[in-house]
């Protein structure tokens, strides 16, 4: 009877797991606690939320670690399917992204559009609209471009260092990055408190945050990612043929490189 219940393939069956009720549970807490703070309800159910959520980032993966370093779980078709789901992951974030993209161009490219009427009298018949003053995108925007990109360059740098088994080379790539994404997180909220435009009452304010600032949201959450895998290498748990979760975490941060490289192109510069 022991061998009817032997494991005769190569694919990873999970075992039932409490944390995504969890997860979805303390989100819906979350969220509804922003809305309620929002409202002048107290940031109560908030703070539970995100306590929830930061308790189910890292149960959840700590049982995801056993499962990879510990069980044998993730064999190699195992991964290749890790591979395809980040994959799709990302396709679905950039199609996210496309709709602030359309949104801004919507108006940028048609300021006087004759079908949206009120539209011309919001904002002049014109982009940026009348009374905006915009950022000049050669100071702190530029820096900020800078700054992602030599991050780009820290995180290729780690994942070389770890398929040639270089351990000190992986360490200071991801210290690096990690300190990179950081600064640029502290560059974007200097940039934002110094805005001469606010989020409600133009339809370029609040274009122009919603994309930002969900680009931000996705540097913190790569950070958060990058730190993960930070403690996993000094623990050494990469190792060269088998660290699908760094390559992960480095495919997610390139993806926000090129998302910032769009942005800055095309609202920064073009937008200018």
């Amino acid at each position: 009877m022991a061998g009817a219940h032997a494991k005769n393939h190569d694919y990873h069956l999970v075992e039932p797991s409490p944390w995504p009720l969890i997860g979805a549970l303390s989100a819906m807490l979350w969220a509804a606690g922003i809305v309620m703070w929002m409202h002048g309800a107290g940031a109560w159910l908030f703070v539970i939320g995100c306590i929830g959520i930061a308790l189910t980032m890292v149960v959840w993966w700590r049982d995801v670690i056993r499962e990879a370093e510990f069980e044998g779980h993730h064999t190699p078709v195992v991964q290749l399917h890790l591979r395809y789901g980040m994959i799709l992951f990302i396709a679905s974030e950039v199609m996210f992204f496309v709709a602030w993209f359309w949104a801004y161009f919507n108006v940028a490219l048609f300021p006087a559009s004759d079908v949206q009427v009120l539209r011309t009298e919001l904002i002049g018949g014109t982009w940026p609209p009348t009374g905006i003053e915009t950022f000049n995108p050669w100071h702190l925007p530029l820096l900020n471009t800078l700054v992602l990109l030599t991050s780009g360059t820290t995180v290729t740098w780690a994942h070389h260092a770890l398929i040639h088994g270089d351990r000190e080379g992986l360490k200071w790539g991801l210290i690096c990055t990690v300190i990179l994404g950081l600064a640029f997180t502290s560059l974007q909220a200097y940039e934002y408190s110094h805005a001469a435009f606010d989020f409600a009452g133009n339809i370029y304010g609040a274009t122009f945050y919603m994309a930002t600032g969900f680009h931000g949201a996705h540097v913190i959450i790569g950070t958060i990612f990058l730190i993960v895998c930070l403690f996993r290498a000094l623990a050494s748990h990469f190792k060269p043929e088998h660290h699908f979760g760094f390559e992960a975490a480095a495919w997610y941060w390139h993806f926000v490189d090129v998302v910032w490289l769009f942005l800055f192109a095309a609202i920064y510069v073009w937008g200018a």
